[in-house]
């Protein structure tokens, strides 16, 4: 259990706060994080006041939230109720209420008028626990790269952007992926392939309801095709249809280049000729580009691409 105190402001905020703790949980292990099953849910306590006031106002907890979409409309539904109330001259009455998904509301649930209501007192069955500095030393020792650790670390260490290290530390398993992918992977392609974990990767994974630990393209395939790329011979371009390969099991990286016949055109001089035939085959279009209309040029590209085969 986790308490924050009355500082977060308004849905938004408290919604990035219950992410974070719900991605610190699972990265260390402690629960699965699965809110529909109740491995982890949220109460929110939900206070307003006037601008300029010092001082919430009485606060309603709301129980048991179990998706982050509930909880962001269920604390901007109870704010607006209490500022209504309250400019319509009533009263927040303190109490426990339940957020109700179908109708978007949330409605009373009991009231507790007085902190002393709960009546707290010790439970004999429960012994006080100390928890000595050498077991908190060797938990620390034992603990994983937390998350905003690894996110400066892939910026430093793999000139990764914010943007891409944060995507990257959504999860341990998106992270652990990721992390074999990228350390072994050419210099200059390692944003390469943090755009294809969260660009084309990410996409067949969504569309196969996979996580990413089960992905049929694995960290070594992307740094082979990383490595073909360096090396020229793919380019920018063949990247996702090689990634499409691998993934409907074609094979391996170089499997599916020596099967396609997906080598990039890296000689100048054959390039210049293939260019030149295309050209004369179209000297229409290279009037009209030359007269100024540009969708010519594109019109001759998309001849040698194809007669390039890409």
């Amino acid at each position: 259990e986790c308490d924050a105190e009355p500082e977060l402001r308004g849905a938004k905020q408290a919604v990035a706060y219950a992410r974070a703790l719900h991605a610190l949980v699972r990265w260390i292990g402690v629960c699965d994080g699965n809110m529909q099953e109740g491995s982890f849910r949220c109460d929110a306590n939900v206070s307003v006041r006037r601008v300029g006031d010092p001082i919430l106002g009485t606060r309603c907890e709301i129980k048991n939230l179990n998706s982050f979409l509930f909880m962001e409309q269920a604390i901007e539904y109870e704010a607006r109720r209490q500022i209504e109330l309250l400019e319509d001259g009533g009263a927040v009455a303190q109490e426990t209420r339940l957020f109700d998904p179908d109708k978007g509301e949330t409605r009373a649930m009991r009231t507790k008028e007085e902190a002393h209501d709960y009546r707290y007192f010790p439970d004999p069955d429960l012994l006080p626990l100390v928890v000595a500095d050498e077991l908190i030393s060797r938990l620390r020792a034992e603990m994983p790269e937390l998350p905003a650790a690894r996110r400066e670390r892939l910026v430093a260490a793999y000139a990764l952007t914010p943007a891409q290290a944060g995507l990257l530390t959504s999860s341990i398993e998106t992270s652990t992926f990721a992390l074999a992918a990228l350390e072994d992977a050419p210099g200059g392609k390692r944003q390469d392939i943090a755009n294809w974990i969260a660009g084309p990767l990410s996409a067949k994974l969504n569309e196969s309801n996979l996580d990413i630990s089960a992905s049929r393209v694995t960290p070594a395939d992307l740094r082979r095709l990383a490595q073909k790329v360096e090396d020229g011979t793919l380019s920018g371009k063949m990247v996702k249809e090689v990634l499409d390969a691998v993934w409907a099991g074609e094979g391996g990286v170089d499997a599916v280049i020596q099967k396609r016949g997906l080598r990039q055109i890296s000689d100048a001089g054959a390039l210049e000729k293939i260019v030149a035939d295309v050209l004369s085959k179209n000297a229409r279009q290279v009037e009209d580009y030359r007269a100024g209309k540009d969708k010519a040029f594109n019109s001759l590209v998309g001849q040698v691409m194809k007669a390039t085969q890409g």
